[in-house]
């Protein structure tokens, strides 16, 4: 009965020629319309895009020297992670530079050694914490900014005004856990 009511949802959508994706969280969980998002549908499919194609380029040549993840948000890619020299982190941004529709780069690669699992765990704590902050929040709409963490650092990426920045920076910087918090942000006003 859900699914049926998912793809009705869905194709009224499609008829009133709305474009705004439809995301089902797995079966029976029901559906999530992500409308307030300010970036186009064809947009949103892009940063995927950016996504897949540059971290399969980056791990053609780097899969076993370095540690590198892409994330794009409005086509702004940022790579995080860690490499061994310096040649590695600029060859890294070139290659992510070369993916069609990259309009600019974060590079935040760190040289030096590989953060272990137990970073990574934290990490994935820190960015759930730091999003369920946001979605406490009433300075700003939590889908509005996107949060990547590496190594106890958070990211954040996103389509907003200077107060939504100030306000998610805040949020960010008093989560436990939080080291430090790095403003990847396009501001709209």
């Amino acid at each position: 009965m859900r699914y049926s009511l998912v793809l009705l949802f869905a194709s009224i959508g499609l008829l009133q020629g709305c474009v705004a994706p439809v995301v089902a969280a797995g079966v029976g969980t029901g559906v999530m319309m992500t409308t307030s998002d300010r970036r186009s549908a064809g947009t949103m499919i892009e940063d995927d895009t950016i996504e897949s194609k540059a971290q399969q380029r980056v791990d053609e040549k780097y899969k076993d020297t370095a540690h590198a993840s892409v994330t794009a948000y409005n086509r702004f890619a940022l790579v995080t992670g860690s490499v061994a020299n310096e040649s590695a982190k600029m060859d890294i941004e070139r290659i992510i530079g070369a993916v069609p529709n990259v309009k600019g780069i974060a590079n935040e690669l760190v040289v030096g050694a590989t953060a272990g699992l137990g970073a990574a765990s934290t990490d994935t704590r820190i960015t759930a914490n730091v999003k369920m902050r946001f979605v406490k929040s009433t300075a700003f709409k939590a889908d509005h900014v996107k949060v990547v963490t590496e190594n106890s650092v958070v990211y954040l990426m996103g389509l907003v005004t200077r107060a939504e920045a100030d306000a998610a920076s805040e949020i960010a910087s008093t989560t436990a856990g939080v080291q430090k918090v790095v403003r990847v942000f396009e501001y709209i006003d």
